[in-house]
């Protein structure tokens, strides 16, 4: 049974002695852990480090850390994924599946025809606290060391002007119900702006915004897939390409 993994967000350092903090000592606790059990820690820099629990209180639990093992399970695409938010739980499992995936950066937006429209500032920073904690869990799960960053909440049309007409180092798409080109997954890793809509789908002023910034329309098939689903699958096809190439 492989050590179970927690994220940590501070520098490590080797032969290191150190209290896990609040929530991270907890989460060992929950899994009944004891003294001397191994353990894997990473904090997002690249990496994870071996140890052991050297102490197990009620409220403090310390470790010691060993040696750092550089190894990375990143796929060799860097994907940006801006999608309209679905509904609360969908949006969960978006981001906790696109983790997994190996997404390096989501970005919540607001769109014309969604159904979750957090317009409180307080209500946004809350849901994009939690997004961030469903990343940092799934990492934990899935064996990744880096943590995809989760951006603020941002309305489309804000977003779009704010990016620059075209950028060299990122190719962009949009995903469209136009029926037009069949994506296919590049033979080389690169960079990439994927752009996917709410529920409703889009509307023709958004998807004509999204063109203007330089977005290729492109598809994923005949079928009409939900707005959780069509990000992984774009995800799964990357990672895939990595695998056979």
């Amino acid at each position: 049974m492989s050590a179970p993994r927690f994220f940590v967000d501070r520098p490590l350092f080797p032969d290191a002695l150190m209290g896990l903090p609040q929530g991270v000592a907890r989460h060992a606790q929950v899994l009944r852990l004891k003294v001397d059990a191994p353990i894997v820690l990473f904090n997002g820099e690249g990496g994870e480090w071996s140890g052991r629990i050297t102490h197990m209180g009620r409220s403090e639990v310390q470790v010691q850390l060993f040696g750092h093992d550089p190894v990375e399970r990143e796929i060799s695409s860097q994907v940006t994924w801006a999608v309209g938010m679905p509904t609360n739980d969908r949006m969960d499992t978006l981001v906790e599946k696109a983790t997994e995936l190996g997404v390096h950066r989501v970005q919540p937006l607001m769109c014309d025809r969604s159904v979750l429209r957090l317009q409180a500032a307080d209500r946004a920073e809350r849901k994009t606290a939690h997004w961030q904690a469903v990343a940092v869990a799934a990492c934990e799960q899935c064996g990744r060391n880096r943590v995809p960053t989760i951006e603020p909440v941002m309305n489309l049309a804000h977003w779009l002007e704010g990016l620059p007409p075209t950028d060299p180092s990122s190719v962009r798409f949009i995903l469209s119900l136009k029926q037009p080109a069949l994506w296919q997954p590049p033979v080389h890793g690169g960079s990439f702006t994927f752009l996917s809509g709410p529920e409703g789908g889009w509307s023709p002023t958004e998807e004509n915004w999204a063109v203007e910034r330089n977005f290729l329309p492109i598809s994923m098939g005949p079928r009409t897939l939900r707005s959780d689903t069509a990000p992984l699958m774009v995800l799964s096809a990357l990672g895939f390409a990595d695998v056979v190439r």
